[in-house]
């Protein structure tokens, strides 16, 4: 069956690259790899504390740079990484400082592409559906990017989320290369099974190609805040349902600046970023998502699993949104059980309810 003009666009533009990413990928990971296992070489011989630490502080702030330099060089599923590795629990602190920049910069697709891939999906011209539509992405991330529309006949602004061609089997390739390396270290030298969480991984994100089961998840979401909650604690975007495909997504706008951003915007507004005000709207934000997901880990089950800075926006009066639905888990109730009162257990300080909880 001979491939239509979109299709033959996306394989000419994609058809050589997994050689290429592999390739890269090895180059860079074992270059990020020796470099810290030289350095334990020559740091055990450094018997003075302090000065070992600096040394490892100096060492993951080099490490940190070039691990910053592939993800952003390659994109993908390395801003995936990028994403996790930028939280404070799961790396140094010298990365989380560097990799926590990184949300939203991936390569934009050409506007040529992203028309191909509205018209077919949706099946009409984009002049037929669009009143307007912003060919500049408000933001692109690893597997889709953001413009700004306006729907024929509405008077609203909205969202659409247009997936990157052949994104997903460079991202499939990108999963391989990285489960190949976690098997490499964990037998040489990391007493960590990290091949298994590369595995949840492919099977998580997997999950984010398909934009209708994203959908669901943000209706679900929406309708379960609004059903415990005389106010939603956080905004969740209103999907539009006539543009909704396997690869367009369709949704409400709302207008509100990243939480990464929240510090500029305090100081440009005249405001003393570590004054009471200051503080009155950082703990209003704080409260607004601590609820939010108090709620849909213990209440639903079903919750927003991809809480990283670049899907938080702060809007007016210190309201939160909270955007992309493309990662969500939905837990059983033993586990939602357990997990309640393992907290419950901790807070009371009582460490044989603890060890119950936590198994």
């Amino acid at each position: 069956m001979p491939l239509d003009f979109t299709e033959f666009q996306e394989k000419f533009s994609t058809g050589f690259r997994p050689w290429q990413r592999s390739f890269q990928f090895w180059a860079r990971a074992v270059d990020i790899y020796t470099g810290y296992k030289v350095f334990q070489l020559r740091v055990n011989f450094e018997k003075d504390v302090e000065k070992a630490e600096a040394m490892w502080e100096r060492q993951h702030e080099h490490a940190a740079e070039k691990v910053y330099s592939m993800c952003s060089d390659m994109g993908g599923f390395f801003l995936k990484i990028a994403q996790i590795l930028g939280k404070p629990d799961l790396a140094p602190a010298a990365w989380v400082r560097r990799l926590v920049t990184l949300c939203d910069q991936a390569p934009a697709t050409p506007s040529n592409m992203v028309q191909l891939v509205l018209e077919k999906e949706l099946g009409k011209s984009v002049d037929e559906m669009f009143e307007r539509f912003d060919w500049d992405p408000i933001g692109s991330a690893s597997i889709a990017q953001v413009h700004r529309a306006r729907l024929k006949g509405d008077r609203n602004d909205i969202v659409v989320k247009v997936q990157h061609p052949g994104v997903q089997d460079l991202m499939m390739t990108d999963i391989r290369n990285l489960q190949a390396f976690a098997l490499c270290i964990q037998k040489t030298d990391v007493k960590f099974d990290f091949f298994s969480v590369c595995k949840e991984m492919e099977k998580q994100i997997g999950y984010e190609f398909d934009f209708t089961r994203e959908a669901d998840a943000m209706d679900r979401i929406r309708a379960f805040l609004l059903s415990v909650n005389r106010k939603t604690p956080v905004k969740v975007p209103r999907v539009v349902r006539n543009a909704v495909t396997r690869r367009v997504l369709a949704m409400e706008y709302i207008d509100g600046i990243p939480i990464l951003n929240l510090g500029d915007e305090i100081t440009k507004r005249g405001i003393n970023p570590d004054g009471k005000m200051a503080a009155a709207a950082k703990q209003n934000i704080l409260k607004s998502l601590t609820l939010a997901y108090g709620q849909m880990i213990l209440k639903s089950g079903f919750f927003h699993a991809d809480p990283h800075p670049g899907n938080i926006l702060i809007c007016k009066g210190s309201e939160v949104a909270l955007l992309d639905y493309g990662q969500v888990k939905d837990l059983p109730n033993t586990l939602r059980l357990g997990y309640a009162n393992l907290v419950l257990a901790i807070a009371d300080n009582d460490p044989t309810r603890a060890s119950e909880g936590f198994r």
